[in-house]
């Protein structure tokens, strides 16, 4: 069973297991996770699957608003985990009145880019060498309101 729910203090213990396996040495601290989590305009949900958090994404919900992360423990991937995640975090969006969603993705991470592009997303550029952990590109995307796709204000 799955439930989708709002990150808490309670979870980093579980994030930061998760956080160099999936993110090496891009990986977040405890305390930038405990800023954020008190951070104005920022918004993280966990999926729990059976009780454990499986996966966790957050956005800054600034007018032109950025995907902040998306990760899931590699047990529980091709579940749509992500994509629940992802579509919290574009209603959250939505509601919020931002008016595109931004983010970066490995280049070579193809599945999470169809995942986006589904999403409504458009690939904009690369940024080279943008990940520390191995120096893999990156690709920038967004999302625009004002344009028809899967997600938008009146869906989302």
């Amino acid at each position: 069973m799955t439930a989708l729910r709002p990150m808490t203090p309670a979870d980093l213990g579980r994030v930061l297991e998760l956080e160099p396996v999936l993110f090496g040495r891009d990986a977040w601290s405890r305390q930038t996770y405990a800023t954020e989590l008190t951070w104005p305009g920022r918004y993280y949900v966990v999926v729990d699957v059976d009780t454990r958090v499986a996966g966790y994404a957050g956005i800054d919900l600034s007018p032109e608003a950025t995907i902040m992360t998306v990760g899931v423990d590699a047990q529980f991937r091709r579940r749509g985990l992500a994509r629940q995640m992802m579509t919290a975090l574009l209603a959250a969006a939505a509601e919020a009145g931002c008016r595109q969603v931004h983010l970066e993705v490995r280049a070579d991470d193809t599945g999470a880019q169809q995942l986006y592009t589904g999403l409504g997303f458009e690939k904009l550029g690369i940024r080279r060498r943008y990940y520390r952990q191995d120096g893999a590109d990156a690709v920038t995307m967004r999302l625009r309101w004002d344009r028809p796709g899967p997600i938008g204000r009146d869906q989302a």
